[in-house]
């Protein structure tokens, strides 16, 4: 499992928000930086590996925790 190096949390908002928040974010970090995306909307778990897909980031994956769904998401370029 790989530890994020930011967290943004996107709980309670609607998507497309999460999405935006990612993409808002991901180009002020360092390439390589793994951000974590807290996002309780379902539609986050289609819409945030979809946008990573569409820009060329990498999606790493789904952790479920105590916080709820999270996906992680490292800036590739």
């Amino acid at each position: 499992m790989t530890l994020p190096d930011e967290v943004l949390d996107c709980r309670g908002q609607r998507c497309p928000l999460p999405v935006i928040a990612v993409a808002r974010r991901l180009p002020e970090l360092p390439v390589g930086t793994v951000v974590r995306v807290l996002a309780d909307d379902p539609a986050a778990a289609v819409d945030i590996p979809a946008w990573c897909r569409m820009r060329g980031q990498e999606f790493l994956g789904t952790v479920t925790g105590p916080d709820g769904p999270a996906y992680d998401v490292r800036r590739r370029h």
